[in-house]
């Protein structure tokens, strides 16, 4: 029996679309996993009353976060939807179901990011509604400008300086956005009760560092996903992702280390520092420019996260403005300078256009926020009561504590 060339074509597509699916989906394994790491990050940091409230609000962010993202958020970006019969939707093997999935464990690291910032003194369901608006809109709609092109921004920066804003992974579009989108929360919610003694800040301290460092290394790993998997495809995977993310880490572990002067909560959150940065230009980045993207994002969260704890009234529990946020802007900007082929980049890249881009992102993030948040606040209050912050969030909102202690 003879085999002809279409059915030769036609098994090797099937393959090829098999393969990547596979890829797709354990790339959204990982970082679904990372939540995981979101979660006892928040934990270990928290004071011991709030430890579950940690737990109980990344999981159900999660939730929340998928139902907005399917019915809205992926149709405001993407302009597709679920709409259809399974037979249609799982053509291709079911690539477009498994990329959903991939974008959705994006778009639910938002409330994620923001829930590190609000710790401690939030309310529950108001945080859940605002989740839905973020995840559903505000993240999607500049998710939609950069990645798939909405709104001409893209044709117009190619067009004006020759080149579109460059992202591949989420330092701005992911990170960026989430972390000022958490500022504006920050900043409705207040200091937490007790910051401030005697006209001095009181730092406190964290609750559990093995928990603390185990949400870092969670993260870490799953990172790896979140950055060479972006390719989204066998036939895009890059080494020099993967080569540049580990860079990058390692540059946020050292600066960190030395700037922070040994301090176990900023050795652990120094390699994230680095991760957030390369997520833009880490298919784009000579390995030694990566390196010194993530010291410098390594340097940035220790000065920015004492110098709010220590100084300002913006209460950020796990530094999230200045490790999403601000590095999420550096990433943005990072790629426009060591992605030049002067400095042993791939080049195509623009710095113009990375400045503007981050700064459209941030733009994006702080309006969105302060419609969503401070709708939210003026209706239904988004903080807790004293007395309930007192008591902790755990015992407030879960009527259950962490130890089992009588």
């Amino acid at each position: 029996m003879s085999v002809t060339a279409s059915q030769v074509h036609g098994a090797v597509q099937t393959l090829t679309q098999s393969s990547d699916t596979l890829f797709l989906l354990l790339g959204a394994i990982m970082v679904f996993l990372m939540h995981a790491g979101f979660a006892f990050l928040e934990v270990g940091t928290v004071r011991q009353k709030n430890q579950v409230n940690a737990l109980v609000k990344i999981l159900a962010d999660f939730g929340i976060s998928a139902l907005a993202y399917f019915f809205i958020g992926y149709w405001v970006a993407y302009g597709a939807n679920f709409f259809a019969d399974a037979e249609t939707l799982s053509q291709g093997n079911g690539y477009e179901l498994v990329k959903f999935f991939f974008l959705l464990t994006f778009a639910a690291a938002i409330p994620a990011i923001v829930s590190g910032g609000i710790a401690e003194r939030a309310r529950f369901y108001p945080i859940l509604i605002a989740t839905f608006f973020t995840v559903g809109l505000v993240y999607p709609l500049f998710e939609g400008m950069i990645w798939n092109g909405n709104f001409g921004v893209q044709a117009w920066f190619e067009t004006q300086f020759g080149a579109g804003f460059h992202d591949f992974a989420g330092s701005v579009v992911v990170h960026g956005v989430g972390g000022w989108i958490a500022l504006v929360a920050v900043i409705f919610l207040g200091m937490r009760k007790g910051r401030v003694r005697a006209g001095k800040h009181t730092n406190f301290v964290p609750s559990n560092i093995p928990f603390l460092a185990l949400g870092a290394w969670i993260l870490c790993v799953g990172w790896f996903g979140f950055n060479v998997m972006s390719a989204q495809s066998l036939n895009g995977i890059s080494g020099l992702v993967a080569m540049n993310s580990l860079m990058a880490m390692v540059g946020g572990i050292v600066a960190s280390l030395i700037a922070g002067k040994n301090d176990p909560g900023f050795i652990h959150n120094g390699p994230l520092a680095g991760l957030v940065a390369i997520c833009a230009g880490s298919d784009l980045m000579h390995p030694i420019g990566a390196l010194v993207t993530g010291a410098i994002a390594g340097v940035l969260f220790v000065y920015l996260f004492t110098y709010l704890q220590n100084k300002t009234k913006i209460d950020d529990v796990l530094g999230v403005w200045p490790l999403h946020g601000v590095c999420g802007a550096w990433g943005g900007i990072a790629a426009g300078i060591f992605g030049q082929s002067a400095l042993g980049g791939l080049g195509g890249v623009s710095l113009v256009v990375q400045v503007l881009g981050t700064l459209l992102g941030i733009s994006v993030a702080l309006l969105g926020a302060l419609i969503v948040y401070g709708a939210i606040n003026a209706l239904m209050g988004l903080r807790l009561s004293e007395e309930e912050e007192y008591n902790g969030a755990d015992l407030t909102i879960h009527r259950i504590s962490s130890t089992n202690d009588d």
